[in-house]
């Protein structure tokens, strides 16, 4: 195995890594300063024990569907360098994952467990009108900065559309992904309700675990849509606490 770069290495042209953040089965996250920026911005870059076609792709796909995007609750691609291989060039967040959150904090209280579904919706939905889904969300899948919620990594996204079966991180993709069948915006919407039943607590509104519930229904047209989820969402939404 092939280990990540040290402190000062060039990560590419212009970038010069700080720290290691972060390694997946496809790739590495570092920590780098940008020269032009005079800044801190995170490099992800396929492991160079991993440069097949299709962890380029991906790579590739995330950075063209981000440099595309422009939305406070989407993590803010600056730059794609495409050679001598792909680097993508991201802002850099300060704040919590919703897992870290979760751990340091306990579980949200409801109107703030609202007011995330609230900002999740706001940020797939903007997906699916661009003809994107996601189909990765997950709680390490989202920072809290500010009282904003932030979805990052859009590894796996792609059109509507059959997938293979298993696409997605276990625990977390809908049983259609699960299948590896015709996938559309209710795959994400499982992932809301997914991430929503990490964040709620015991106590949580039985109103709200009630819509929770119907995110996660078996059948895809059962479950309420990315606007009827929001509209359900919004009377009792709060602003997000980050973490200590």
């Amino acid at each position: 195995m092939t280990a990540p770069l040290a402190l000062g290495a060039v990560v590419a042209e212009g970038y010069t890594v700080i720290a290691h953040l972060a390694r997946n089965q496809a790739t590495d996250v570092y920590d780098v300063l940008s020269a032009e920026r005079d800044c801190r911005c995170v490099a992800k870059r396929v492991r160079p024990d991993r440069r097949d076609g299709r962890a380029r792709a991906r790579l590739i796909r995330e950075g063209e569907v981000l440099l595309g995007c422009t939305h406070p609750h989407l993590v803010r691609a600056y730059e794609l360098l495409r050679a001598p291989e792909p680097v993508l060039i991201l802002e850099t967040l300060s704040g919590a994952t919703l897992s870290r959150l979760v751990d340091d904090l306990g579980p949200l209280p409801g109107a703030e467990l609202a007011e995330l579904g609230l900002q999740l919706c706001s940020a797939v939905g903007y997906l699916h009108r661009r003809g994107w889904l996601h189909l990765d969300l997950k709680p390490d899948n989202v920072v809290a900065e500010n009282g904003l919620a932030k979805v990052l990594d859009l590894s796996l996204c792609r059109p509507p559309g059959p997938v293979p079966a298993g696409v997605g991180t276990r625990g977390y993709r809908s049983p259609e992904q699960e299948a590896g069948a015709e996938v559309g915006p209710p795959a994400d919407v499982w992932g809301i309700g997914g991430v929503l039943r990490v964040a709620a607590g015991d106590d949580a509104p039985p109103h709200l675990v009630a819509l929770i519930a119907s995110c996660l229904h078996e059948d895809p047209a059962a479950r309420p849509t990315v606007a009827a989820l929001s509209g359900a969402l919004a009377p009792d939404a709060a602003p997000l606490r980050d973490a200590a």
